[in-house]
């Protein structure tokens, strides 16, 4: 049987109620706008965000601040230390400091020319151990701290203004005044730690030799330099995981549980994404898996769901999921997208087909029969998104994108025998594959080319059968269009006579095709409203006027408003 152990909450314990899915909405925004995983979780580390349980997690900006006004502290405090300490340092101090340095170098040589030097390592420590830092437990490891101690006092010195290191090396030099062999043992110890340590010897005012014997500040001047290490590690991680390598025990030592906890968050949100399925590793680069495509799509859709009024066009969350097609007392083979009305008769004499009378059947997805459903009318939709440079300018672009994707998830998940295509448009118009969607930003251009964007959604759905519509969502009025053999579009500001009449000859080759055009403009000028008021007389399609903040809610409702009068003009069989 599992066993749990309980214990007093003591302020330390870390509670991980942060998903995958969590930090997904968090990234939602930054990730629809600028359509980058790696960069969009970049940022959000950077600026910090409030996590499943309400708390805040302070972000690398403001932790990178604390690191450095803690490091000033530190550093203060270290040399208030340094001075009380050469200033107040005896005789007897000094003298004892000199006899550790050079039992120190001849414990290191004689353990250079091969010999056993662990009785004398412990003799040193029983004699000198208050001297050194760490708890190291033989030769090796009290090396390696030395050298980092050195390093750490070395970032010391360099912290310190000009007039405070003028200081220590005047007291220095004043203790020292003809003790010209503790400066030899110094040296000595130098050339004995190997190639490199000259870089990160402080110089020659003593100060770390001295802060060794005669001072408390060598406890200081280790948190100095965890703390350095910490601040290059903030200020310049490599990539959103590098934080996982962040020693968290420590660093509550230096900064506090509450930092700690930041830090430790931080650290993991690229695993959670990772392990949830919603990002993959490419190239060196976070991207969305096609599981996190359809995630923030239906968030999306979630939070449009939300807004709207609970009995607007009846549509609105219940607990157990209605039927949505009449049966018509046929069967077939389940196939991907069919509603899974499971005729459990057909599916179990299925079963005992393939495998043979006996208890337990046992089914597989090839026994699945489903009943035949009228469905609704099937419909074929393009959605016209505006990429020009005025969309984010004027703050439209993120609701227009994230309308987008929630009708991508309305459509797979409720109308999955729809088609759905998606048009980009700003000086020229492409198409863009729904693969593409979240990776899809402005384009560094002027124009609004809607006559290209309308050829190229005629030509998208013209091979499709239903019920045809575009949904075009701009917030400029026709400023560029192609002519027919041109190598490249024409631009022209304000709209031209020429690009009006080859929009709204575009305009009209959909009306003859059956194809609707519903728009939805954002920011109208006078420009825009007239030239919606010739499409729409032209095309009598709808127009909204609308802001990007009721933009998604419009869309949404006048795409199930339109499903709903479809299925009440005709059916056909599934």
């Amino acid at each position: 049987m599992p066993r749990a152990r309980y214990s007093r909450w003591d302020g330390t314990q870390q509670l991980d109620d942060q998903t995958g899915e969590d930090v997904l909405r968090s990234l939602m925004d930054e990730l629809v706008e600028h359509g980058d995983a790696d960069q969009a979780l970049r940022r959000l580390m950077q600026r910090g965000f409030t996590d499943g349980s309400g708390r805040q997690v302070a972000g690398l900006r403001e932790l990178l601040e604390r690191v450095r006004r803690r490091r000033a502290e530190l550093s203060r405090s270290a040399f208030s230390q340094m001075t009380s300490a050469l200033s107040n340092a005896s005789p007897q101090d000094l003298a004892r400091a000199r006899e550790m340095l050079s039992e120190l170098n001849r414990m290191i040589e004689r353990n250079e020319a091969g010999q056993d030097v662990q009785q004398d390592f412990e003799r040193f420590m029983g004699r000198y151990g208050d001297m050194v830092p760490g708890n190291p437990k033989n030769l090796e490891e009290l090396v390696d701290a030395i050298k980092q101690q050195l390093a750490a006092a070395r970032a010391l010195l360099e912290s310190l203004s000009a007039e405070q290191r003028a200081k220590l090396a005047e007291l220095s030099e004043a203790l020292l005044q003809g003790d010209e062999l503790f400066r030899s043992e110094l040296e000595r110890l130098a050339s004995n730690l190997g190639p490199g340590t000259s870089a990160a010897w402080p110089g020659q005012d003593s100060a770390f030799g001295l802060s060794l014997g005669v001072g408390p500040a060598s406890e200081v001047v280790g948190q100095l330099g965890d703390l350095g290490q910490l601040e290059q590690m903030l200020a310049g991680a490599p990539s959103p995981g590098a934080l996982a390598e962040v020693d968290i025990d420590r660093a509550r030592e230096l900064l506090g549980a509450e930092d700690a906890r930041s830090l430790d968050a931080l650290g993991k949100l690229a695993r959670k994404l990772r392990e949830a399925g919603l990002v993959e590793q490419k190239e060196g680069r976070m991207r969305l898996t096609p599981r996190g495509l359809r995630r923030i799509g239906d968030q999306a859709l979630a939070d449009l769901y939300t807004r709207l009024s609970p009995y607007r066009f009846g549509q609105h969350p219940v607990g157990r999921p209605g039927i949505g097609h009449e049966r018509s007392g046929e069967t077939k083979p389940y196939e991907w997208g069919d509603p899974f009305h499971l005729s459990i008769e057909r599916t179990v004499r299925n079963a005992l087909g393939r495998r043979g009378p006996g208890t337990p059947v046992e089914l597989s997805p090839a026994d699945f029969e489903v009943e035949r459903s009228e469905a609704l009318a099937r419909s074929s939709t393009v959605i016209m998104l505006d990429l020009s440079l005025s969309m984010p300018m004027r703050g439209n672009f993120v609701a227009a994108k994230k309308m987008t994707m929630a009708l991508h998830a309305l459509i797979t998940g409720r109308f999955p025998s729809d088609y759905l295509g998606i048009v980009g448009f700003s000086r020229y118009a492409r198409p863009i594959a729904v693969r593409e969607l979240p990776e899809v930003s402005w384009d560094y251009d002027w124009g609004t080319n809607i006559q290209h964007g309308l050829e190229l959604s005629r030509q998208l759905l013209a091979p499709q059968r239903g019920t045809k519509q575009v949904i075009m969502v701009t917030d400029g009025e026709p400023t560029a269009y192609w002519p027919k053999g041109a190598s490249e579009p024409v631009f022209g500001y304000p709209p031209t006579l020429e690009t009006i009449q080859a929009t709204l000859s575009e305009v009209g080759r959909c009306t003859r095709e059956g194809i609707r055009i519903n728009i939805f403009a954002l920011d109208a000028t006078g420009y825009l409203r007239r030239f919606v008021e010739q499409l729409t007389q032209l095309n009598r399609g709808k127009a909204f006027f609308t802001t990007p903040d009721s933009l998604g809610d419009y869309v949404l409702s006048d795409f199930l408003e339109s499903r709903h009068l479809s299925r009440h003009k005709g059916r056909r069989p599934a």
